[in-house]
């Protein structure tokens, strides 16, 4: 498996960024603004994730996904490293992450990654997407914000 940077011109890959977020608009708003990441083998896209600078020495990883077939073989864990790794080489101080209350398989994940939990923003889920969300059996109703120092 490669993990790099999309290239100039590359079209990002969409059916991944959208297992993560199910919103097209706010998909391609933060791909515009931020800096899109792949992971590959046999040359096909099997991962990604999105840096978007938030704040001065600051960058949030927006979305990360891996296709369904792949999933639970750890390249979850390898993106957000990646993602972890790029951030410390372009000298960002924190790295941040949000993910649904009900999301918790990536809850765990991210806290495995050294991440810890700063801030909870209430009904995040029920005022920017207009259909309602459920992992798990559970609403997706919150967005539950972590974070990291670098």
């Amino acid at each position: 498996m490669n993990i790099r940077k999309l290239k100039v011109g590359e079209k990002p890959p969409m059916n991944l960024l959208l297992l993560a977020d199910p919103s097209r608009l706010l998909v391609e708003e933060y791909i515009e603004r931020g800096e899109c990441f792949v992971a590959e083998c046999d040359e096909q896209y099997i991962g990604v994730y999105v840096l978007l600078p938030t704040r001065p020495g600051t960058v949030e990883l927006v979305n990360i996904a891996v296709c369904e077939s792949q999933q639970g073989r750890g390249i979850g864990k390898q993106l957000v490293m990646s993602a972890i790794h790029t951030a410390k080489a372009r000298d960002f101080k924190t790295i941040e992450v949000g993910t649904g209350n009900s999301s918790l398989g990536q809850l765990a994940l991210y806290q495995k990654c050294g991440f810890r939990i700063i801030g909870i923003e209430m009904d995040f889920f029920l005022r920017h997407y207009s259909e309602e969300i459920f992992e798990s059996g559970i609403q997706c109703r919150d967005m539950i914000r972590l974070s990291q120092d670098l």
